[in-house]
């Protein structure tokens, strides 16, 4: 069996440990603080192609101010075992319902009967959405950081898989295709993990491109799901057809100055990914696109049509985060998913990887919301 992630990888006061006997996972988490019954705890959700790792700059702050943090690997990645790591396996073990049965189990495992927060960055952000819609007496409030939430699926709203954008991306002038039924082909896991570049240039490549480092990341509401507005994001969005992600990014790498400068990511936080990702591949996280692609689950989820999370609630992103206007309107629609929504937060000088482009700033926003909760809330 693997071993617990190094702890001379991690910050003071950050460690990790296996919790077993999680809807059918050993779960790798990284903690923080004391786990006491009078400390409230707070929970963060990575994305991808994250780790629980992705929150190693905010955990420090949280756990001083008073709180219990744990973050694990999510089911398919990292140190986290047990789930099914093949194409062909158990796809609808990575539907979005089993996802928040994963952290229910968790809180659970840990003794705890809620936590004050739940805190979502990308595709953790939708699982954190689900959470609070769903079991607002387990998770308390949540925050949302980089993915708006739209709320639930419609009764009569199809499913994603027989949109027709991809015929009309591929008959652009410039052919495209989008980024995210890319990853669910069958290729995209292999075109990563054996790339010509190697796993950690990949991973410097597409970390970087989608940064504020990254001078091309100015991004702008667009005016619908339309083939020639989706083709204004940039191509680790909606890609050229004829490129894997692993091509696409390459264009992109920065110079080894830029390299050798990026404080915010330095070569030996870059190996952590790079050398669970060499170890785990890729399909993992992808898996949970080909949910969203192929609409598994889709249906059940439409049982909780108009349902609204009545949670206090807050949103972060980077300014330069492309990633909150990838679906139009989806930000606006937001507003009425959320009923509590307490701040919308662009910050300066981030771009898609916010806790980790700005962890101070994301730490600090999350103190003050924090604060601010009903006095009598525990977790």
């Amino acid at each position: 069996m693997i071993a617990s992630l190094d702890g001379g990888l991690l910050p003071t006061g950050v460690r990790a440990r296996f919790i077993s006997g999680i809807n059918g996972l050993t779960m790798h988490v990284l903690e923080a603080g004391t786990d006491a019954p009078d400390h409230p705890c707070v929970l963060l959700l990575h994305g991808f192609p994250e780790l629980a790792y992705s929150w190693r700059k905010v955990m420090p702050a949280l756990a001083q101010a008073g709180y219990y943090v744990i973050a694990p690997d999510q089911r398919g990645y990292g140190r986290t075992t047990e789930w099914d790591p093949a194409y062909d396996g158990d796809l609808s073990s990575f539907q979005i319902i089993n996802l928040v049965r994963d952290m229910v189990g968790l809180v659970a495992a840990i003794g705890r009967t809620s936590v004050v927060a739940v805190v979502g960055h990308d595709f953790g952000s939708p699982v954190a959405a689900w959470c609070a819609l769903l079991r607002p007496d387990i998770f308390l409030s949540v925050t949302l950081m980089s993915a708006p939430f739209a709320g639930p699926p419609g009764l009569g709203a199809p499913g994603p898989e027989g949109d027709l954008i991809h015929q009309a991306l591929a008959a652009l002038d410039r052919p495209r295709k989008h980024y995210q039924w890319y990853y669910a082909t069958r290729e995209a896991n292999d075109d990563m993990l054996h790339c010509q570049q190697g796993v950690h240039a990949f991973l410097r490549a597409y970390y970087h491109y989608k940064s504020a480092d990254w001078v091309g990341n100015r991004p702008q509401p667009l005016k619908g799901w339309i083939a020639s507005e989706l083709a204004r994001m940039p191509t680790y969005y909606v890609m050229d057809r004829d490129r894997t992600m692993a091509q696409t990014v390459a264009v992109e790498m920065p110079s080894p100055d830029a390299v050798a400068s990026c404080v915010w990511l330095p070569e030996h936080e870059l190996r952590v990914y790079s050398n669970e990702y060499k170890r785990t591949g890729f399909q993992g996280g992808l898996q949970w696109y080909r949910c969203r692609t192929q609409a598994v689950g889709h249906r059940e989820l439409q049982v909780f049509h108009s349902r609204t999370i009545d949670i206090p609630s807050m949103f972060i992103a980077g300014a330069c985060d492309w990633g909150i206007h990838q679906v139009p309107g989806a930000v606006e629609r937001m507003q009425h998913a959320c009923t509590d929504m307490r701040g919308c937060h662009l910050l300066d000088g981030a771009g898609h990887w916010v806790q980790q482009e700005q962890p101070e700033k994301v730490g600090d926003l999350l103190l003050t919301f924090l604060g601010g909760q009903e006095t009598g809330m525990h977790g």
